[in-house]
Protein backbone atom coordinates (compact mmCIF):
# COMPACT_ATOMS: atom_id res chain seq x y z
CA UNK A 1 0.00 0.00 0.00
CA UNK A 2 1.33 3.47 -0.65
CA UNK A 3 1.68 6.25 2.21
CA UNK A 4 -1.10 8.35 0.67
CA UNK A 5 -2.86 5.56 1.02
CA UNK A 6 -2.56 5.02 4.28
CA UNK A 7 -2.61 8.51 5.33
CA UNK A 8 -5.51 9.22 3.91
CA UNK A 9 -7.12 5.92 6.34
CA UNK A 10 -5.42 7.27 9.30
CA UNK A 11 -7.10 10.92 8.89
CA UNK A 12 -9.80 11.66 10.96
CA UNK A 13 -13.08 12.61 9.26
CA UNK A 14 -14.67 16.18 9.65
CA UNK A 15 -17.52 16.23 11.99
CA UNK A 16 -21.18 16.82 9.84
CA UNK A 17 -22.36 20.12 9.84
CA UNK A 18 -25.86 18.36 10.72
CA UNK A 19 -26.09 16.32 13.86
CA UNK A 20 -29.85 14.49 14.04
CA UNK A 21 -29.25 14.04 18.05
CA UNK A 22 -28.85 17.96 18.53
CA UNK A 23 -32.15 18.61 16.58
CA UNK A 24 -35.18 20.12 18.69
CA UNK A 25 -37.52 18.33 16.13
CA UNK A 26 -35.73 14.95 16.91
CA UNK A 27 -35.42 15.37 20.43
CA UNK A 28 -39.01 16.25 20.80
CA UNK A 29 -40.45 13.45 18.54
CA UNK A 30 -38.09 11.25 21.01
CA UNK A 31 -39.78 13.04 23.67
CA UNK A 32 -43.31 12.35 22.45
CA UNK A 33 -42.77 8.60 21.50
CA UNK A 34 -41.87 8.51 25.40
CA UNK A 35 -45.43 10.13 26.41
CA UNK A 36 -47.60 8.52 23.62
CA UNK A 37 -46.20 5.12 25.54
CA UNK A 38 -47.18 6.51 28.87
CA UNK A 39 -50.38 7.87 27.34
CA UNK A 40 -51.33 4.42 26.45
CA UNK A 41 -50.40 2.70 29.48
CA UNK A 42 -52.17 5.22 32.03
CA UNK A 43 -55.38 6.60 30.28
CA UNK A 44 -57.61 4.34 31.44
CA UNK A 45 -60.08 4.51 28.46
CA UNK A 46 -60.21 3.47 25.30
CA UNK A 47 -59.27 6.78 23.59
CA UNK A 48 -56.56 8.35 21.67
CA UNK A 49 -54.55 11.61 22.49
CA UNK A 50 -56.45 13.36 19.60
CA UNK A 51 -59.78 12.13 21.72
CA UNK A 52 -59.06 12.62 24.83
CA UNK A 53 -58.00 16.46 24.06
CA UNK A 54 -61.36 16.74 22.23
CA UNK A 55 -62.79 15.05 25.22
CA UNK A 56 -61.01 17.28 27.70
CA UNK A 57 -61.91 20.32 26.32
CA UNK A 58 -65.40 19.61 26.00
CA UNK A 59 -65.40 18.95 29.79
CA UNK A 60 -63.39 22.11 30.16
CA UNK A 61 -65.35 24.81 27.78
CA UNK A 62 -68.38 22.96 27.20
CA UNK A 63 -70.30 23.12 24.35
CA UNK A 64 -68.95 24.69 21.03
CA UNK A 65 -69.04 24.45 17.41
CA UNK A 66 -66.63 21.93 16.07
CA UNK A 67 -64.45 25.08 14.39
CA UNK A 68 -63.26 26.04 17.87
CA UNK A 69 -62.76 22.85 19.28
CA UNK A 70 -59.94 22.18 16.75
CA UNK A 71 -58.45 25.74 16.92
CA UNK A 72 -58.69 25.11 21.03
CA UNK A 73 -57.08 21.52 20.65
CA UNK A 74 -54.73 22.31 17.66
CA UNK A 75 -56.16 20.24 15.20
CA UNK A 76 -57.36 21.52 11.87
CA UNK A 77 -60.61 20.63 10.38
CA UNK A 78 -60.49 17.47 8.82
CA UNK A 79 -58.60 15.87 11.87
CA UNK A 80 -61.26 17.43 14.48
CA UNK A 81 -64.48 16.53 12.32
CA UNK A 82 -63.01 12.78 12.06
CA UNK A 83 -62.24 12.98 15.52
CA UNK A 84 -65.47 14.09 16.54
CA UNK A 85 -67.49 11.95 14.12
CA UNK A 86 -66.02 9.07 15.87
CA UNK A 87 -66.47 10.05 19.28
CA UNK A 88 -70.17 10.53 18.43
CA UNK A 89 -69.73 6.68 16.65
CA UNK A 90 -68.94 6.12 20.01
CA UNK A 91 -72.02 7.29 22.00
CA UNK A 92 -69.59 10.44 23.30
CA UNK A 93 -70.58 13.21 22.03
CA UNK A 94 -73.11 15.16 20.35
CA UNK A 95 -74.13 17.65 18.02
CA UNK A 96 -77.23 20.13 17.97
CA UNK A 97 -77.77 23.88 16.26
CA UNK A 98 -76.60 26.29 17.89
CA UNK A 99 -79.44 28.41 19.45
CA UNK A 100 -77.92 31.78 18.64
CA UNK A 101 -77.02 30.62 14.96
CA UNK A 102 -79.02 28.08 13.31
CA UNK A 103 -76.17 27.70 10.28
CA UNK A 104 -73.64 26.27 13.07
CA UNK A 105 -73.46 22.74 15.32
CA UNK A 106 -72.04 23.03 18.37
CA UNK A 107 -70.77 19.73 20.00
CA UNK A 108 -71.27 18.79 23.45
CA UNK A 109 -70.24 15.85 25.74
CA UNK A 110 -73.25 13.26 26.24
CA UNK A 111 -73.86 11.68 29.65
CA UNK A 112 -71.14 9.07 28.51
CA UNK A 113 -69.03 11.35 27.46
CA UNK A 114 -68.76 13.67 30.88
CA UNK A 115 -68.53 10.42 32.76
CA UNK A 116 -65.86 9.20 30.93
CA UNK A 117 -63.57 12.77 30.80
CA UNK A 118 -64.55 12.39 34.49
CA UNK A 119 -62.79 9.06 35.13
CA UNK A 120 -60.19 9.74 33.05
CA UNK A 121 -58.72 13.24 34.57
CA UNK A 122 -56.88 11.79 37.34
CA UNK A 123 -55.46 9.41 34.63
CA UNK A 124 -53.81 12.38 32.70
CA UNK A 125 -52.90 14.40 35.14
CA UNK A 126 -50.98 11.24 36.47
CA UNK A 127 -49.36 11.04 32.69
CA UNK A 128 -48.38 14.53 32.66
CA UNK A 129 -46.09 13.79 36.13
CA UNK A 130 -44.67 10.99 34.93
CA UNK A 131 -43.95 12.45 31.41
CA UNK A 132 -42.26 15.34 33.62
CA UNK A 133 -40.62 12.92 36.57
CA UNK A 134 -36.91 12.87 35.42
CA UNK A 135 -37.02 16.41 35.95
CA UNK A 136 -37.17 18.25 39.32
CA UNK A 137 -40.09 21.16 40.31
CA UNK A 138 -37.95 23.97 38.90
CA UNK A 139 -37.06 22.24 35.72
CA UNK A 140 -40.85 21.45 34.96
CA UNK A 141 -41.59 24.61 35.15
CA UNK A 142 -38.64 26.18 32.84
CA UNK A 143 -39.35 23.27 30.52
CA UNK A 144 -43.27 24.36 30.62
CA UNK A 145 -42.61 28.36 30.14
CA UNK A 146 -39.92 27.49 27.51
CA UNK A 147 -42.44 25.06 25.34
CA UNK A 148 -45.27 27.63 25.74
CA UNK A 149 -43.19 30.22 24.59
CA UNK A 150 -42.44 28.25 21.62
CA UNK A 151 -46.12 27.49 20.43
Amino acid sequence: MSRSGSSKRSAKPSKPSYILDDQIGFILRQVWQRHAVIFGREIGINVTSTQWAALSKLAETGPCSQNLLGRLTSMDVATIKGVIDRLTARGLTETCRDPDDGRRLLVSLTRLGQQMAEKAAPNAAVITKETLAPLDANERETLMALLSKLR
